[in-house]
């Protein structure tokens, strides 16, 4: 009897999903606060593997997630196009920053774009740091810099500097070179080696940073736990999962905002 319970237990244990996520939500500390509430109503286990958003995409593709998780809109539409994901449900938003020396050599505080603000470096052959990993903070960043009609090459352009790494070595190198970079605003506030550098642009319309959550279609990957995910959905896009998103802070700042 006591094998059998053993066994039983062991077998509702191993129910989980698999979640292909950018690095943001989980280097903020949001899946530690968020997801032992899901798993405590449900009983149901959430694997995050969190990787560059381009990374995560191609790892569903390979059928290894029952969800996605990013945050690049057109990255997401054209997962979906292919046949990948069965519909994309926006769930949150947060932002992009600007981080830079507080002295602001170049004085890019007074620019009103952020376009204007990119020629600014770029005119001044000013160090900024290029993460390079097809994450989606990559992505973003090079459709800002597109905004602006030149895009840096890092193989010419010495000022823009190619790492091929995450947030938060991007960070380091930007305060060790006295660099600018684009930042998620969770990844900037939870970042501890702070130093002389602070935010420089903000609160723009064109840094808005959409989350998307994408259940993997059971066509391309027939052993995705489909009904599973669906309570994970519709959980999250609640009333509860809202408060518990919109409850979420970080030095007493929210750092994220559902989605009506």
């Amino acid at each position: 009897f006591l094998n059998l319970l053993f066994f039983s237990y062991h077998i509702k244990a191993q129910e989980f999903i698999i979640i292909q996520s950018t690095t943001s939500t989980r280097d903020s500390g949001f899946y530690d606060y968020l997801l032992p509430k899901f798993q405590k109503k449900f009983d149901i286990e959430v694997r995050v593997i969190a990787v560059g958003t381009g990374q995560a995409i191609k790892n569903a593709k390979n059928c290894d997630a029952d969800l996605l998780l990013v945050h690049h809109k057109p990255s997401e539409v054209e997962f979906l196009k292919q046949g990948f994901g069965l519909y994309r449900k926006e769930i949150m938003y947060n932002d992009y920053v600007i981080i830079g020396p507080k002295n602001d050599p170049i004085n890019l505080r007074n620019e009103k774009s952020i376009k204007e603000a990119l020629k600014k470096i770029l005119l001044n052959n000013f160090n900024f740091i290029t993460r390079g990993d097809d994450s989606g903070t990559n992505k973003k960043e090079k459709e800002l810099w597109k905004t602006t009609g030149i895009q840096p090459n890092p193989k010419e352009d010495r000022w823009y500097i190619d790492i091929g790494q995450g947030m938060g070595a991007a960070l380091n190198i930007a305060v060790n070179k006295n660099a600018y970079t684009v930042s998620d605003r969770a990844s900037w506030l939870n970042f501890l080696n702070k130093q002389n550098h602070e935010i420089i642009l903000e609160n723009n319309p064109k840094l808005y940073n959409f989350y998307g959550l994408i259940p993997i279609n059971p066509l391309r990957c027939p052993n995705v736990k489909k009904n599973e995910s669906k309570k994970f959905i519709d959980w999250i896009s609640s009333i509860e999962g809202k408060q518990i998103i919109n409850n979420f802070r970080i030095k007493g700042k929210q750092l994220f905002f559902s989605v009506d």
